[in-house]
C-alpha cells in the first residue's frame, strides 16, 4: 500500500515521521521547493518539528500535488482546513478514483461549512466508503519526541480502516479503530473551539476549579451536538450507538484544553489577555483552527438546533467583538 501525504506543516510532518519510522516509503507533497531541498540535504523539515529526522531513502518529495496523488493508493490530506481548496485546486475531478483518502484535517472548510468528505464528494465524487480519518488525542510535538500516543482511525469500512491503521503502528504509536467518520470529525472541530475558550479563561485568570467545570460542560455540549450529527450520515448508512467518552472524543477535548502544546489554547490565552484576533495571529504566526471553526459551527448549528451556550459565546467573542470578560460572565451563568 503506497501512501501519499499532502501538506508539510507540523501534523503532516508528524505523520510522515510515523510512516517512515515504520519503514514505509511515502510520496510527500511539500509546496515550497526550498523546503524540499532542505529536507533532502539536512533530513529534517526546517519550519516544523525540526527535531524529527527522516531516512531520505523512504521519501519521494514533490511540489506538484498531482504527482503525489498519482503515485499513491492512500492519500493523507494534512493541511489546515482554510487551505484545503488551494492545496487541491490543481487536481482533476477524477483524481481520487480507485483511491482511499485519509483526512488529518481538524476543521470545517470556511465559506462552505463542509467537512472534508462533503467537499471531496462534491468536487471529486469521492464515495464516503473510501474516506477515513486519523485523529488524536495526539500532539505533533510529542510524536517528534516519540512519546507514547494514540491515533484513532475512523471509517464506515472498519476492516479497511484497520488495514490503514496498521501502517501507523510503531513503538510510540498505538492505533484505535471506529466507524464514526462523521462524528469524529465534528469532535475534532469542537474540541478546538472549547480549547480556545479554555485559553481565554486562562488569560482572564480563571483557575483550575472553574476550568474543570467549563470542560465538563463543554463535553456535555459536544455530546449533544454529536448525537445530532448521527442524523446527517448518508442515507443507507447504519447508525450505531457511539461511546463519546472514548479517546477521540473526550480524550482529545481534554488534552487540547489543558496542554501547553495546544495552539488553540495559546491563541485563546492571548484573546483573554486583551489581544485582538489579528494581533494574536501575528504574534503566533498562525490562525488557530478553533477561530474559523467557531463561525462554521455557529452556522451549522442553525440547522442542528442544539443548545450550545459555550460554543455560541466563544463565537460572539471572536466574531462579534463581545468583550472576553463579558462573554465569560455569560458562560459562568450557563454552567452546571
Amino acid at each position: 500500500m503506497q501512501f501519499g501525504i499532502i501538506g508539510s506543516g507540523s501534523w503532516a510532518t508528524a505523520l510522515a515521521k510515523i510512516l517512515t519510522d515504520g519503514k514505509h516509503c511515502i510520496a510527500w507533497w511539500v509546496r515550497n521547493a526550498d523546503t524540499v531541498q532542505h529536507i533532502r540535504q539536512r533530513h529534517h523539515n526546517p519550519h516544523y518539528l525540526s527535531s524529527a529526522y527522516f531516512d531520505n531513502t523512504l521519501l519521494n518529495m514533490y511540489n506538484d500535488v498531482k504527482q503525489v496523488v498519482a503515485e499513491s493508493d492512500v492519500i493523507v490530506i494534512a493541511v489546515p482546513s482554510a487551505y484545503v481548496h488551494d492545496a487541491l485546486q490543481a487536481l482533476p475531478a477524477d483524481a481520487f478514483a480507485g483511491k482511499k483518502v485519509v483526512s488529518a484535517v481538524k476543521g470545517i472548510l470556511p465559506g462552505s461549512n463542509q467537512l472534508l468528505h462533503e467537499y471531496l464528494a462534491e468536487k471529486f465524487q469521492l464515495d464516503i466508503h473510501h474516506y477515513f480519518t486519523v485523529l488524536g488525542p495526539c500532539h505533533a510535538e510529542e510524536v517528534a519526541a516519540e512519546k507514547l500516543s494514540y491515533l484513532t482511525f475512523s471509517g464506515l469500512d472498519e476492516n479497511a480502516a484497520a488495514e490503514i491503521a496498521a501502517y501507523f503502528h510503531t513503538d510510540y504509536i498505538n492505533t484505535v479503530v471506529n466507524h464514526d467518520v462523521v462524528g469524529a470529525q465534528y469532535a475534532a472541530v469542537l474540541k478546538n473551539i472549547y480549547a480556545l475558550g479554555a485559553g481565554i479563561a486562562h488569560g482572564l485568570e480563571y483557575g483550575d476549579n472553574f476550568l474543570s467545570v467549563y470542560i465538563a460542560n463543554a463535553a456535555n455540549e459536544m455530546n449533544r451536538f454529536l448525537q445530532r450529527s448521527i442524523e446527517h450520515y448518508p442515507v443507507g448508512v447504519e447508525r450505531e450507538a457511539i461511546n463519546y467518552t472514548a479517546s477521540v472524543y473526550l480524550g482529545d477535548l481534554l488534552v487540547t484544553c489543558y496542554s501547553l502544546y495546544s495552539r488553540n489554547r495559546m491563541f485563546g490565552n492571548m484573546i483573554g489577555k486583551g489581544y485582538s484576533v489579528k494581533a494574536a495571529t501575528l504574534e503566533l504566526n498562525m490562525v488557530a483552527e478553533g477561530y474559523n471553526a467557531s463561525k462554521c459551527v455557529f452556522h451549522t448549528n442553525q440547522q442542528f438546533a442544539v443548545a450550545m451556550p459555550v460554543a455560541a459565546t466563544i463565537y460572539e467573542i471572536l466574531w462579534e467583538h463581545l468583550p472576553a470578560a463579558e462573554g465569560f460572565a455569560k458562560i459562568e451563568a450557563a454552567l452546571v
